[in-house]
């Protein structure tokens, strides 16, 4: 899962809301809109810890002069180096992280689901808001089509293209 800054109040919200509805866990509708705060931390949290990686990636690659083409792989190690979630680890990262606040959280009044139970509901709530990164690529290489492959040139406009994608569907 790709978690974008856009969507994380709205992920916020549903779960708050979500959970409440259905019995899991007990907010004062007062307490809500600081409960969905406590999560909202939490993502952004994560999205920063998210950004100094990928920093630490791009600057050990220009130090030891590793060509792009390996960015992903260096990413996966040293993602695991630093023990930070990415890929489809990123969904059961927050859905413990948010289970671990609703315990101690002084705006949830009760919790009463089992861990394993409300991890499933997380995971399903999280999956909601999933966006399909393959379908925003396509979307985009089909803007720059007459920009001539394996350029400098193709890459920006690849770049730019995505910015627009992803503005337009309101992700960033």
């Amino acid at each position: 899962m790709k978690l974008y800054r856009a969507r994380i109040p709205q992920i916020a919200h549903a779960v708050i809301e979500r959970l409440s509805a259905d019995g899991d866990i007990e907010v004062e509708l007062s307490d809500r809109q600081e409960a969905a705060s406590d999560l909202v931390a939490i993502m952004e949290s994560y999205l920063t810890r998210d950004n100094d990686l990928r920093e630490a990636v791009r600057e050990m690659m220009e130090r030891k002069n590793i060509p792009y083409d390996h960015y992903g792989k260096v990413k996966g190690e040293i993602s695991e180096q630093w023990g930070h979630p990415s890929g489809d680890d990123v969904d059961r990262y927050l859905s413990r992280q948010f289970i671990e606040n609703f315990m101690i959280s002084n705006f949830i009044g009760e919790v009463f689901t089992e861990d394993r139970e409300l991890y499933k509901k997380l995971l399903d709530i999280l999956k909601g808001f999933d966006v399909d990164e393959r379908a925003l690529r396509a979307e985009a290489e089909e803007r720059i089509k007459n920009v001539k492959e394996g350029s400098v040139e193709r890459q920006d406009a690849l770049n730019r293209a995505l910015r627009e994608v992803r503005k337009k569907h309101g992700l960033g």
